[in-house]
């Protein structure tokens, strides 16, 4: 695999920036905004998505967007400015980033729970914005099983998106695009950009983290496969939107986002290359790294 390894030395030196350093240091990939809190963080993404629609609108521009299911913290200040300011969303297309598949590769029973993010995203998003203002049920696209190339077809049709607003994994991954494990496989940095929307295999790193962090450890929670759209469509985007007010798992994550060549042993830092404007919205205790500090402070919970 064509994999460039961060160094020691140069991760040691990006996780020892002191916080306040960090907001338009002149090493900087990527446009952070840093908020005294989780909330603060993701209320300014909502006030973002809300803004970009409502100014594509009076332009007279339809808005194309890659979004998550998750985080979700965000949808509710949207949502409200949505209903409360009558934008309206009759020219937004939303392409779903992604899904989990069941045992048997096949796509969840749909329901509002964790496993079915199109059942999630019905009630929790589009379930809570006045129906005359409602992204149409066409223009709210998935991937799916029976065709693959969908999304990646309709996403070139519309000539690319305007923002992929993305959470950001502990090792980057962006959607379910992870870093390539199999040293079988030679994967370079020209075909993983150009990966389309397809089934790729959970890593392990993944079903422990995600566990670890949402389900208590609970393993059986998380999916052993998924679908997920490919870089070549998240690459297209004018903007990324990166929220990461995540804490102690994207501490560092972080840092390598900000600061490190594109390595595809953290997809995310391919955005910064590839898409011309990346934001990153992060909360103060997220962009406190602990190697940052005078001395490194174990609380009980880190003391394990």
């Amino acid at each position: 695999m064509e994999v460039y390894k961060i160094s020691h030395e140069d991760m040691m030196k990006w996780c020892s920036i002191p916080e306040d350093q960090l907001v338009g240091h002149p090493d900087s990939k990527v446009d952070l905004k840093i908020f005294d809190s989780r909330r603060a963080t993701m209320e300014m993404a909502g006030n973002m998505m809300a803004d970009e629609v409502k100014k594509n609108n009076a332009e007279g521009k339809i808005t194309k967007w890659i979004l998550g299911s998750g985080p979700e913290d965000q949808f509710q200040t949207f949502i409200d400015r949505v209903n409360n300011e009558r934008i309206s969303l009759k020219n937004l297309y939303i392409f779903h980033m992604d899904f989990g598949l069941d045992w048997n590769s096949r796509t969840f029973p749909e329901g509002n729970n964790w496993h079915s993010p199109q059942g999630r995203m019905k009630v929790r998003f589009y379930g809570k914005i006045d129906p005359e203002l409602n992204v149409p049920e066409e223009q709210r696209i998935w991937p799916t099983l029976q065709d693959l190339d969908l999304v990646d077809r309709k996403i070139e049709e519309l000539g690319g998106v305007d923002t992929l607003w993305a959470g950001i994994g502990y090792k980057g991954l962006v959607a379910w695009c992870e870093s390539p494990t199999n040293p079988y496989q030679r994967i370079t940095e020209e075909m993983y950009i150009n990966m389309k929307t397809k089934i790729v295999n959970v890593s392990y790193e993944k079903v422990v983290e995600a566990s670890e962090r949402v389900f208590g450890g609970c393993y059986d929670m998380i999916p052993h496969q998924a679908v997920t759209i490919g870089m070549k469509s998240m690459l297209s985007a004018k903007r990324a939107v990166c929220m990461i007010p995540t804490g102690e798992w994207k501490m560092t994550v972080l840092r390598v986002l900000m600061f490190s060549d594109a390595t595809l042993e953290y997809p995310c830092t391919l955005l910064p290359k590839y898409i011309p404007e990346v934001v990153v919205l992060a909360d103060k205790h997220t962009a406190t790294h602990p190697l940052s500090l005078p001395e490194i402070i174990l609380s009980n919970e880190n003391q394990r």
